[in-house]
């Protein structure tokens, strides 16, 4: 296995990609915040910040502190190409509020000489570094977005960069002109893209140049839509990708903005407007580490990934998907194309080599970060902190889609693997077999197989509210009308017309409120008048002459007259009318419904008027009413 190395959990951190994954951390271990930290592209330098300092360390080798410089409030950091220079952005500081003067808050440090060789005032953290050439012969700054200096740099020198004296510098035509952005190139021959965004009808321009030649650009690209700009060189800096975005779609389609990509070549001084296949955002760009191919994703989701060769002409596209994310492993094997952020962290490896075939597919669900190792092996996916504050942690994947390393962090800030030159990995041919998995990996692995295997095996059954879960049936009675209704139901009252007795039906009442007394028909009032009077015989005893000469069929007759009147009473409903009881504890059921509705406003924080506080302050009243006219929950 390869011996790329990767960093860093909430405080520095370094560990060695081996059968052991040994911690190699220097003593002392930062103990204090950690603002930033960073290696240089060549590895042999890693630096971090502390509140009152900023430390060194040597990474040729293993990780040894090479040297502490003390400075307090230092917020961010950048390192030159190779290592030689530390650049520090600190606290910026008012000194004099009646001339606008600043106090000298950025500051380049000789790594070698470890001392401060320039200084200069930068207020905005916003594109605050300096810019150097892959050699460090060269050293720019912009200046108030107009004028852009550049410094030379003797090799072996520690001697101070005169920072009033520029070597060359390049300045706007217009002088009421800015310049938003600028981008040196890699390579021997160092050229400098400058973006100029649109202004009072102007279009906006890109314009390249031949350092130190400012008289005549090689190459430019004038369009509209353009608010921002990020330039893109390929690694021989030869060509550059021009990504234009505007805040405001004017087709209101999107609310992204608008976005459209531009390429830009020295050689042969070409220019185009790459034309893509769907509408939609621009998701990601990326060259090829070989310099001759690119990689677009783009359009509404599912979204497109087009491939383009240097002249911007489309050579492959991969089947539409949710992915949002292009990354060439360092060899240019293989691509590995995912969907992040909002999306499901699906993880699709292809074979560049061999007709993009497509190698593995996987899932790194909530990943924040996700980079290719320097041998082109292996895929390091993390969560970190603050994208998400929950599930942070590190996994470290074969480039054939098994997981060999797991490790999880209360919180993790910032992870990456130690840049380390190509030439010391031998090109990948074929894949060579996944090393055996850590423990952690297994630990993970085989308890996402049992809860896959457990959530298979669970019958689905029927869903419930969460507040009938847990209960020992989900049809006993959860409010009062349940109530009220399985009390009727006990004491021989029937339901309300148009409501079965297991409380579905056909007719809709209002809880609370009286039952819809329906029309009763000629032929069954005749009929109901035949039963009461068939019953109001079979129930009088025989006549009987008593000492006044009446007989007793007048007292049977005037019991069964005042019948009607006692069943209804303990009935509740005879003919399909309410008696006073009935009406009377519905009534009060309605005011402890209402009075049920404000106590739970009440106890969600909502403020209740005087009224209401009163309403349910006579709840305890209700209840002993209810109680009086035989009603029980």
């Amino acid at each position: 296995m390869s011996k790329s190395t990767e960093l860093f959990c909430r405080f520095p951190r370094s560990v060695e990609l081996i059968q052991d994954f040994e911690d190699i951390t220097p003593s002392p271990k930062a103990q204090n915040e950690c603002r930033c930290a960073l290696y240089s592209r060549n590895g042999q330098v890693f630096a971090y910040t502390q509140p009152s300092e900023v430390v060194i360390l040597d990474t040729s080798s293993q990780a040894k502190i090479y040297h502490r410089i003390d400075m307090p409030d230092v917020f961010d950091l950048s390192l030159s190409p190779k290592g030689t220079y530390l650049c520090l952005w600190c606290k910026p500081v008012l000194l004099n509020k009646e001339n606008g003067t600043w106090n000298k808050n950025l500051k380049i440090f000789n790594i070698k000489s470890k001392a401060i060789v320039a200084e200069w005032s930068a207020k905005h953290q916003n594109g605050w570094k300096p810019q150097f050439t892959s050699e460090e012969t060269l050293l720019s700054r912009g200046l108030n977005n107009r004028e852009i200096q550049f410094f030379e740099l003797k090799a072996e020198s520690d001697a101070e960069i005169n920072m009033s004296q520029p070597s060359f510098k390049y300045k706007l035509e217009d002088a009421k002109g800015t310049f938003q952005n600028f981008q040196i190139s890699p390579g021997k021959n160092p050229s400098v893209a400058v973006f100029i965004p649109e202004k009072s009808g102007k279009p906006a321009s890109v314009l390249i140049y031949n350092i130190p030649n400012f008289n005549q650009p090689v190459c430019f690209k004038n369009f509209f839509k353009a608010e921002r700009c990020s330039l893109k060189w390929n690694s021989l800096g030869t060509a550059l990708l021009a990504l234009a975005s505007t805040d405001h779609d004017t087709s209101n389609k999107s609310y992204y903005g608008e976005t459209n990509l531009y390429l830009l070549g020295i050689a042969g001084s070409y220019n185009s407007r790459i034309d893509l296949t769907k509408e939609g955002p621009i998701h990601d760009i990326t060259w090829s580490p070989t310099a001759r191919e690119f990689a677009v994703s783009y359009g509404y989701m599912p979204s497109e990934t087009t491939f383009f060769d240097a002249r911007g002409n489309a050579i492959h596209s991969l089947p539409t998907a949710s992915r949002n994310t292009i990354l060439y492993s360092p060899h240019a094997k293989f691509v590995l194309v995912a969907g992040f952020g909002n999306l499901q962290g699906t993880v699709d490896v292809y074979d560049r080599q061999n007709k993009f075939s497509k190698v593995v597919s996987f899932e790194a669900s909530n990943t924040s970060v996700c980079e290719w190792s320097p041998c082109g092996r292996f895929i390091l996916t993390a969560t970190t902190s603050p994208r998400l504050r929950v599930d942070n942690g590190l996994k470290v994947w074969h480039a054939s889609g098994k997981l060999i390393y797991l490790k999880e962090f209360s919180e993790l800030y910032s992870i990456g693997w130690k840049p380390q030159e190509l030439s010391q990995f031998p090109p990948l041919k074929t894949l060579e077999p996944a090393p055996e998995a850590h423990e952690s990996a297994k630990e993970f692995t085989a308890k996402r197989e049992a809860i896959a295997n457990a959530a298979a095996k669970k019958p689905a059954g029927a869903y419930r509210p969460p507040h009938a879960r847990g209960s020992v049936s989900s049809s006993s009675a959860s409010s009062l009308y349940q109530k009220e209704l399985e009390n009727n139901m006990k004491n021989g009252t029937p339901p309300p017309p148009g409501l079965s007795r297991n409380g579905g039906g056909r007719g809709r009442i209002v809880p609370g409120a009286a039952p819809v007394v329906e029309k009763e028909s000629k032929a069954a009032a005749k009929n109901r008048k035949k039963r009461e009077a068939k019953k109001t015989k079979e129930d009088s005893p025989a006549p009987t002459l008593s000492a006044g000469g009446s007989t007793n069929g007048d007292v049977a007759a005037a019991a069964a007259a005042t019948t009607p009147a006692s069943t209804s009473a303990s009935a509740g409903v005879i003919g399909g009318v309410v008696s006073v009881e009935e009406k009377k504890i519905r009534s009060l059921l309605k005011k402890l419904r209402a009075i049920e509705q404000l106590k739970m406003k009440q106890a969600s924080g909502e403020p209740l008027e005087d009224t209401q506080v009163i309403k349910i302050s006579k709840e305890n009243e209700i209840r002993s009413e209810l109680s009086t006219l035989g009603w029980s929950e």
